[in-house]
């Protein structure tokens, strides 16, 4: 485990004994989440894997050296003059080579060390959709207290005007048809009652599992609450901001940067290769050789030099794998245009989504007030005559159910802007950490 991941660790255990026992924070849950998920781990992984690829590529232009050792027995009979030689042949020797001019392992080195880029971008890929998730999982389990909540109130509204339409059937000043509607309108949201808690219960085993903990609630946002303005507020920086910084777009870049990179490499098969080769070998023959049988010899042999490998003509390998190279460019060219293109429609449509949320939320936060008047007022009518049942109970219905649209449309704006920042790159932690400022201590 690196030291990086071994300190976010020890921080998330600090935040993890100091977090409170009801609910925690947006940015609380996401370092919990940091340290829990298995996709950003895999990523980590990934980026721990090419940075040693990188550094087995720069061994191609470090000195190398080995050792060898080695015994042999032959047995020589000559006739004449008759010789019978059991000879032992004793060997040992280091050599070292360390490479002057080999382009092709220099551009190797290269490709490597695009690769730790590449696994870095992939990594901050799988980080920003990690807090987007764990934004999703918050404001799910938000949404559905606030329509729980408004869903109770519906239905202990529906409960006292049931009351109410009971008491005028008894003293004669209502039909049984009042005492029904009501009674029907209550089931109705006991039905929904029922199942708005399945729901809440889905969505906190949900935010439980991606965080790692059991007793994950998130703190609800402060009332009344004010939806932060977009930086920048044009639609057309938000797209080049993803066109260059977005992890999809940089992925692609490093991929025709790579790819470039083998074009030039395929190109290095014509010229030639030069190493510094040196070298020290001992032998040692105990019982002496054919032309000195018995005499004990020792043999040090020192060498150094220049060695040059000049390639001629390999059946148009090279010129085939260079044209190979020059296609595999062009598709990552091409790969390239389209992930720009992608990213920045991605970006517009997102910066779209949340501005025609924040409209809707404005919307709504009028309708509400206008249900609230409409409700009282038909609250008055009915106590004057002039108003049915019926009309109570469908005036009820709308405020509470304006209340709900409110409560999502204001949490799909919040989970919209984090979209957004991931859809241009620039999503972080700290962009988490911001939202802390609209929730209630």
């Amino acid at each position: 485990m690196n030291a990086p991941r071994r300190w976010l660790l020890g921080l998330v255990a600090a935040c993890a004994v100091a977090l409170p026992a009801q609910a925690q924070s947006l940015s609380q849950l996401a370092l919990l989440a940091r340290a829990h998920d298995a996709p950003l781990a895999a990523a980590e992984a990934q980026l721990a894997a090419a940075q040693s690829r990188a550094e087995q590529a720069r061994a191609g232009l470090l000195p190398s050296a080995a050792l060898s050792a080695g015994t042999t027995y032959a047995r020589t009979d000559v006739t004449r003059p008759p010789i019978d030689l059991h000879a032992p042949t004793q060997t040992v020797g280091v050599v070292a080579a360390q490479p002057l001019y080999r382009p092709a392992n220099r551009i190797t080195l290269e490709q490597a060390q695009r690769g730790v880029a590449l696994a870095q971008a992939q990594l901050d890929a799988a980080e920003q959709d990690l807090w987007v998730r764990v934004g999703q999982r918050y404001f799910d389990v938000l949404a559905s207290q606030d329509t729980l909540e408004a869903i109770r109130a519906q239905k202990a509204a529906a409960d006292e005007q049931l009351a109410a339409a009971q008491r005028n059937f008894e003293v004669g000043t209502a039909t049984i048809t009042d005492a029904r509607e009501a009674q029907a309108r209550r089931d109705l949201a006991e039905a929904q009652e029922i199942a708005t808690q399945n729901e809440l219960q889905v969505r906190r085993l949900a935010l439980q599992d991606l965080v790692g903990r059991p007793d994950a609630a998130p703190l609800p946002l402060r009332q009344p609450t004010e939806l932060p303005e977009l930086r920048p507020v044009a639609l057309q920086d938000w797209a080049l901001a993803a066109e260059g910084t977005q992890p999809l777009v940089r992925q692609a870049q490093i991929a025709l940067d790579v790819a470039q990179l083998e074009t030039a490499k395929a190109e290095t098969g014509h010229l030639p290769t030069v190493d510094l080769q040196a070298g020290y070998t001992v032998q040692r023959t105990p019982n002496g050789t054919v032309t000195m049988p018995g005499v004990h010899s020792r043999a040090n042999v020192a060498s150094v030099g220049v060695a040059l490998n000049l390639p001629l003509f390999a059946g148009f390998a090279v010129q085939n794998r260079v044209r190979e190279t020059l296609s595999l460019q062009e598709r990552a060219r091409a790969d390239l245009d389209n992930a720009r293109r992608t990213a920045a429609q991605a970006a517009r449509a997102a910066f779209l989504g949340v501005q025609s949320g924040r409209a809707q939320v404005q919307a709504l936060q009028a309708a509400e007030a206008s249900s609230q008047l409409a409700l009282q007022a038909n609250l008055l009518g009915y106590d004057a005559g002039v108003r049915v049942n019926i009309d109570v109970l469908n005036a009820q219905s709308q405020l509470y159910q304006t209340r709900r649209e409110l409560a999502v449309a204001r949490y799909n704006v919040l989970v919209g802007t984090l979209r957004l920042k991931q859809a241009a790159g620039t999503l972080s932690v700290d962009d988490l950490a911001a939202l802390d400022a609209l929730l209630a201590p």
